[in-house]
């Protein structure tokens, strides 16, 4: 067994990802607490009005970040599910499950505060407009998710019956991220690129991405924090969950 494989294993142990987790979850929280402040702060304080939308596109630094967040906690389920399904890994079956109220509550607030946006910016609170509606079939596959790991008394089994649904979802997250370029939308396209220049100024940009950086510190110190629970529950009665709860009860 060659380092990475033993130390992929190794990680894969109950016991010791929680150990792991339970040390790197508060700091997470915490680094993902002082980012958020700060971009926040650049956001509705530092950076300047627009010139069409005056203060009113500020949402953007709370609407964004959430967005790509849904979209990239879908795609850390789905890796997470395929991993279970193929090789039958219990902590990849606990992430997948774990990481689906997260991304459901930050596709959630996508579509609040898109809505907010979009009565002063389109004079409407909802349009059927083609990112729209893939934003909320984004969220009822979460919910689709959630509730099928739920309706089955078996852990387990519940978890991989949900992987498989999320897997299926898979082919929405191209659809949101393609849908201002494939459709004719009310929906502005891309502003932020990767490669390229953003179209955007940088006094906005900045605190955008930090934004984007403390959600994503914060899915993490979450996921964490749920998959730690989820382990405890699916192996309640074993070894290191009574020495755990012996070390918490002294």
């Amino acid at each position: 067994m060659n380092t990475l494989t033993y130390w992929f294993h190794k990680l894969g142990s109950p016991p010791t990802f929680h150990r792991i987790a339970t040390r790197v979850e508060p700091w997470c929280l915490a680094l993902a607490l002082a980012l958020g402040a700060i971009g926040l702060y650049g956001g509705f304080v530092l950076a300047p009005r627009d010139y069409q939308q005056g203060d009113a596109y500020r949402i953007i630094f709370v609407h964004v970040p959430c967005a790509w967040m849904g979209l990239f906690a879908y795609a850390f389920m789905a890796v997470n599910a395929f991993i279970a399904l193929v090789w039958r890994i219990k902590l990849n079956e606990v992430l997948a499950m774990a990481s689906a109220p997260v991304g459901a509550a930050f596709t959630f607030v996508t579509l609040v505060t898109g809505s907010l946006w979009g009565k002063p910016m389109w004079g409407t609170w909802w349009t059927w407009d083609a990112r729209l509606t893939s934003e909320l079939f984004l969220l009822f596959l979460y919910f689709g998710v959630i509730g099928l790991h739920n309706a089955i008394e078996d852990r387990r089994q519940a978890a991989r019956a949900a992987s498989f649904l999320a897997l299926v979802g898979v082919v929405n997250l191209p659809i949101v991220h393609f849908s201002v370029n494939w459709w004719n939308t009310l929906h502005q396209g891309s502003t932020v690129r990767l490669f390229g220049p953003s179209k955007i100024d940088a006094s906005m940009l900045w605190p955008l991405l930090l934004m984007a950086l403390a959600t994503h510190i914060w899915f993490f110190a979450s996921v964490l924090a749920r998959a730690r629970a989820g382990l405890i529950e699916l192996d309640a009665g074993k070894d290191w969950v009574r020495k755990l709860a012996q070390d918490d009860a002294s």
